[in-house]
């Protein structure tokens, strides 16, 4: 499975947070790490689209489509700091 950074959904963020996302500092609620969304480790061929930490690789976040809708599971982000 090819793992692509945080960039190569810079237009799904777009879409879901209605802003510029890949620059956004997140936190790992796991280990507590903090940095860019673009510094992510995304896997693009599974059931949706799934964020991992770059440093203990546990899931941030969780993209998928259903019925036209995204949906999107943040369990493992402690914070996400959305651009004003």
């Amino acid at each position: 499975m090819d793992v692509l950074d945080g960039n190569a959904i810079g237009g799904l963020l777009r879409e879901v947070f209605s802003a510029e996302m890949t620059s956004a500092p997140g936190t790992c609620a796991t280990c507590n790490a903090t940095g860019p969304v673009a510094e992510c480790m995304v896997y693009l061929q599974v059931p949706g689209t799934v964020v991992r930490c770059p440093v203990c690789t546990a899931v941030l976040m969780v993209f998928t489509r259903q019925r036209g809708l995204n949906c999107v599971d943040l369990q493992g982000l402690a914070s996400l700091e959305v651009p004003a």
